[in-house]
């Protein structure tokens, strides 16, 4: 399929597991790709390879718990191309710990990365979806933040505040035609996902047990899912919280 053919589109976080599936996905269905990731690095190899198996894509370097270089971002997507069709954020982190145990960095860069950068990124990139008649946006979410796990409070009260500001964001922007709608993926088999599952003495093998689907999920099945969600096939979906767990109630 190629549902992106002379469209722009720009992943937060796409220099990782799932944001890389992400920028792939989207640029195999003919998108142009702003990657943009804090590692340069890694937003820069994910760009290569795209262009390497036939896709188009740039990388730019963003630390988005910062409002200047959100605005910046969306301004250098924009001019590339002259427009913004497709916004992903994607880009997460996850400070674990239960409220005691938590700094106030933890709490506070939580908020930054995870929510906060939603609010300059969508703020800066809804002109230009208006004014081209409308626009795609899509947020990770987590199935957390419906259903809290424990001892990831900071994690789970952002997620839950991207699922409300991605209803609330719907249901101001719809009747501009721009659809916003989140992805609430369970365990995925990410780089994230492996450096926890070290540090608990667990393995991939254990955590496939808790999933009656047999298996933690992929990025590339995120992927599809948020291509899906970007593409004019869900064009009456707007404001929906789209769970990806493989029928697993809670980690």
């Amino acid at each position: 399929m190629k549902r992106f053919v002379n469209k722009v589109a720009v992943v937060t976080g796409g220099g990782g597991g799932i944001g890389s599936a992400i920028s792939r996905r989207l640029a195999d269905e003919g998108a142009f790709v702003v990657v943009t990731d804090a590692n340069i690095e890694a937003a820069g190899e994910v760009a290569s390879l795209i262009g390497a198996t036939g896709g188009s894509a740039t990388a730019i370097a963003a630390d988005i718990s910062r409002k200047p270089e959100c605005v910046d971002l969306v301004a250098k997507a924009f001019a590339i191309k002259g427009r913004l069709d497709v916004l992903v954020n994607n880009a997460g982190i996850n400070r674990r710990g239960n409220l005691l145990s938590l700094s106030d960095e933890d709490w506070q860069t939580s908020f930054a990365v995870n929510l906060d950068s939603m609010f300059h990124l969508c703020r800066a990139a809804l002109p230009h979806m208006i004014n081209a008649g409308g626009g795609a946006i899509v947020n990770t979410a987590s199935q957390w933040g419906l259903y809290p796990a424990p001892n990831h409070i900071a994690y789970n009260t952002t997620k839950a505040a991207v699922a409300a500001f991605t209803q609330n964001l719907a249901r101001d922007y719809a009747p501009d035609k721009v659809r916003v709608n989140a992805v609430c993926p369970g365990e995925i088999h990410t780089p994230m996902l492996e450096a926890g599952v070290t540090r608990s003495g667990r393995t991939i093998a254990d955590l496939d047990k808790l999933v009656p689907y047999g298996r933690i999920g992929r990025p590339e099945e995120v992927a599809a899912l948020v291509a899906f969600l970007a593409s004019d096939e869900a064009a009456f979906m707007c404001g929906s919280l789209v769970e990806i767990t493989g029928a697993q109630a809670v980690a």
